[in-house]
């Protein structure tokens, strides 16, 4: 595993302080599991964006890949709730 030297302003430390004591991590554990999360939702957004560029352009296969966007969402609606 890759090691990151990372620097954080005093509330941003503050607040993943709080976030890993909530959820029982280490810091570093809490940093990496919320890196990874956004990580997902920005690929998970640019593929949106490519989605919805799709769309615009008329492609024959857009309901389809509406509907799948549609799935994903919902996927990730209830990964929120937790």
């Amino acid at each position: 595993m890759a090691r990151v030297n990372l620097t954080l302003d005093p509330v941003a430390y503050e607040k993943l302080s709080r976030y890993a004591k909530a959820s029982g991590s280490p810091r570093a554990a809490a940093a990496r599991s919320l890196l990874c999360e956004a990580l997902e939702y920005r690929e998970e957004r640019a593929r949106r964006a490519r989605l919805a560029a799709d769309y615009a352009a008329d492609r024959s296969d857009a309901r389809e890949l509406l509907n799948d966007l549609e799935a994903l969402e919902l996927e990730l609606l209830d990964h929120e709730e937790r």
